[in-house]
């Protein structure tokens, strides 16, 4: 019997619509559906009650077409303290900051009957803060983190329901399991590669946590003076997330942020003694690619031994390449595909009627925070990530300082994470 049998999906976002199509297509598993009661998720559940707990998956591309597909769940449980059954899988499918919240709402039957838990989408640290919370309640459950989920999947029209699309699908993802020689993890490789995806197995899963292309871009990109206008004093002119100034944030000193968080991050990961990552070279070959009259192979690969002017210049130059989409068809006026043009969100009243922050960068608050604590706890500098998270808590302290005409969610509040941090570095031997 394998574990993969027998699945529970813990999150109710078109993410999970999609893994649970795969875990049909890959397994032919039993599979069933947890989230919490709230505003936004009344209308997934009501779609699901009138569909007979049918949902379904779409793809924008043909070439995705494994993606695609219907699954009827065995069971959907309208809250997590609801759930029933024997699961011997648990697919995290929220955001790395619910990890423990969910858990701790579940069951402790359920916990207890759990052999192994996977990651749909864990920042640095987050296998081991599960793995630790599981210690005393299933010691033997094994922890599986994927570097990142593989898709790009939206509600079909936009609004939660039973639907989903899944617009695009990465070529490659990695994975790390706190089992060393991992049936597990090797039975999830086989299926990503029936759904025509690549799955590198590594030696651990903070190594496998360290291949999200979000934790070196997404602070430099959000927590500075322009991005942070645009979401929390939105004007009538959009900005975009990926464009240069003054359309977007990059500039020549933002890009140097970058090559300074991804220096801090690798002085991280070289006290724990995981492999280094060449920030370039993965930046071009495991998310978007360029063409390489603009990037040049040889320049890639050496990237790590280039002087900082040269390496910030290089990184100038992909961002530069990648204001349109260099391999998209050029219309009849020449104009490529505007690959760039990704909106910064303002913020916005949430389904509760909160003034709530968008996900980039609220998730990236989590996920920079954690960093912070255990680059604290191994006596590691990082300035340019501490710098970053001033900014931010500055301007949500400021935010939060200002009269609005609906209540702020809890987003609003400067937080420490203390229990997350003290999870993953407690019994750290470095």
């Amino acid at each position: 019997m394998s574990e993969f049998d027998r699945i529970l999906l813990l999150g109710t976002g078109p993410a999970s619509i999609q893994l649970a199509v795969a875990c049909r297509r890959m397994w032919q598993s039993r599979v069933a559906i947890a989230g919490r009661e709230s505003v936004r998720s009344a209308a997934f559940f009501e779609a699901m009650h009138a569909g007979h707990s049918l949902a379904s998956a779409s793809v924008q591309n043909d070439q995705h077409y494994a993606m695609a597909g219907e699954c009827v769940f065995d069971g959907v449980f309208r809250g997590y303290e609801t759930v029933q059954g024997q699961w011997d899988t648990l697919i995290l499918a929220v955001t790395a900051d619910a990890y423990l919240e969910v858990l701790k709402r579940l069951p402790p039957g359920v916990l207890r009957e759990a052999k192994c838990l996977v990651l749909v989408s864990p920042t640095f640290g987050s296998n081991r803060l599960v793995h630790s919370y599981m210690r005393s309640i299933r010691p033997d459950a094994e922890v599986i983190s994927c570097s990142t989920y593989f898709g790009d999947t939206r509600w079909l029209n936009g609004d939660p329901t039973n639907r989903v699309i899944t617009a695009a699908v990465k070529r490659k993802i990695n994975l790390g399991s706190t089992e060393a020689r991992s049936v597990n993890v090797r039975r999830l490789q086989a299926g990503f590669a029936r759904l025509g995806i690549a799955a590198d197995i590594l030696n651990s899963p903070l190594a496998a946590e360290t291949r999200n292309i979000s934790l070196y871009v997404h602070p430099p990109l959000f927590m500075n003076t322009f991005a942070l206008q645009a979401i929390f004093e939105p004007g009538d002119i959009p900005k975009y997330v990926y464009k240069m100034f003054p359309e977007g944030p990059i500039t020549p000193s933002l890009i140097g942020d970058m090559l300074a968080q991804w220096n801090e991050m690798m002085g991280i990961v070289d006290r724990l003694r995981i492999p280094r990552l060449n920030l370039l070279q993965f930046m071009t070959d495991d998310n978007y690619p360029v063409r390489p009259e603009s990037l040049p192979r040889a320049e890639i690969e050496r990237f790590e031994q280039l002087e900082p002017i040269h390496q910030a210049y290089l990184l100038y130059v992909r961002y530069a390449s990648l204001l349109i989409d260099p391999f998209s068809e050029p219309d009849k006026e020449g104009r490529y595909y505007d690959f760039s043009a990704v909106p910064i969100r303002p913020v916005f009243v949430n389904k509760e009627g909160c003034l709530d922050i968008p996900r980039m960068p609220k998730e990236d608050y989590y996920r920079i925070k954690i960093i912070q604590g255990i680059a604290r706890h191994l006596g590691a500098e990082c300035p340019t990530i501490d710098r970053f998270i001033d900014k931010y808590e500055e301007t949500i302290r400021r935010a939060a300082a200002a009269s609005y005409v609906v209540p702020l969610s809890e987003a609003f509040a400067v937080q420490t994470f203390e229990e997350d941090v003290k999870r993953i570095c407690d019994n750290w031997e470095v």
